[in-house]
């Protein structure tokens, strides 16, 4: 594999997300005094439990009232107080967005919004319980910065880059365990990109956890002889425009690949950018307008096309219709 290999990590392992946020904000809580955390009575799931036990005085429960949570982590936010706020995806990005489109985005107020069992991957919670639109949400809304991060390690990273920025921030975390991809000395910056894997037949583009799955897609295509790049889009907004057309340049076709809805999300504003800057022939691989359902994480991949072989066989869609284009000289 061709790849910046400074970024990678170079053993193989698998490391909770969840628990990474948990124990991200004891580390962080340890260095500052004014980080306080706001719970939607999701600790245990979250794992905000982790820094309840660590810093009981910074910790505040607020019951399944998601919209009185925004609006206390806004009037902490006020006084000097950096407020994170513990629930998953799907509360946070619906039921208090009044709230924090009013009260947090429009005063662009320090708050740093974790929604927590983000996509169909808390697979038997079930559909309402999964979120295929809040990238499309806080994306869309002005002001809030947006992030997605492929694993433990970033996660981290991006916490701690949180931080030391101002900006109301939404955070995309997941509930299980996943692969590991990048070196623990990784640092995160707001608004860039990351080629993985170097190609030129081929680029894939991947944020969040469906970038692990992005490098499988290009394991595979390379098995049949085609060389697929792979950037990782961390952060939606800001949005690495740049390294998006350079993939677009040196490879001519780009596949998208995201476990959230094609609509509004990592799909929409690739291209999005694409159309203004250098019009690339592309397909999305996400939620086809569609919600997800309870069942085992592997079944709900298979069945909504989501797998490694559904981004390699969206790649190989793409490398037909340029070769009967070029047959028949269009």
């Amino acid at each position: 594999m061709s790849a910046t290999q400074t970024l990678l990590a170079t053993e193989p392992r698998n490391a909770g997300v969840r628990e990474a946020w948990g124990e991200g904000l004891v580390a962080l809580g340890n260095r500052y005094a004014n980080l306080v955390v706001l719970d939607g009575d999701l600790a245990n799931s979250t794992k905000a439990d982790l820094f309840a036990a660590a810093h009981p005085d910074r910790f505040f429960e607020m019951g399944i009232a998601e919209q009185n949570m925004l609006g206390v982590a806004a009037g902490l936010a006020t006084t000097g107080y950096v407020p994170w706020i513990s629930t998953f995806a799907a509360f946070v990005a619906k039921r208090a967005l009044d709230q924090i489109r009013v009260v947090i985005a429009q005063p662009s107020l320090n708050v740093k919004m974790c929604g927590a069992y983000s996509g169909i991957l808390p697979s038997k919670t079930g559909k309402t319980h999964q979120s295929v639109e809040d990238l499309a949400v806080f994306r869309a809304m002005p002001h809030v910065v947006t992030i997605a991060p492929a694993d433990a390690v970033e996660l981290q990273a991006a916490m701690a880059a949180m931080m030391e920025d101002v900006r109301p921030t939404y955070l995309r975390v997941t509930r299980d365990a996943s692969p590991v991809i990048f070196a623990d000395d990784y640092v995160f910056e707001f608004g860039k990109a990351h080629l993985l894997r170097r190609g030129s037949d081929l680029g894939i583009v991947g944020t969040g956890v469906q970038t692990v799955r992005a490098l499988e897609a290009a394991e595979l295509l390379e098995a049949e002889g085609i060389s697929a790049a792979v950037l990782h889009v961390p952060t939606l907004k800001p949005l690495d425009v740049d390294a998006i057309c350079d993939l677009a340049a040196a490879t001519g076709l780009i596949v998208t690949a995201e476990d959230h809805s094609i609509i509004g999300g990592l799909g929409s504003a690739v291209a999005e950018v694409l159309s203004e800057h250098i019009p690339t022939r592309m397909r999305r691989v996400g939620l086809q307008d569609t919600y997800g359902e309870s069942g085992p994480n592997d079944a709900l991949l298979e069945k909504y096309g989501l797998t490694p072989r559904h981004v390699a066989d969206a790649g190989l869609e793409l490398l037909a219709l340029k070769a009967g284009a070029k047959a028949t000289g269009k």
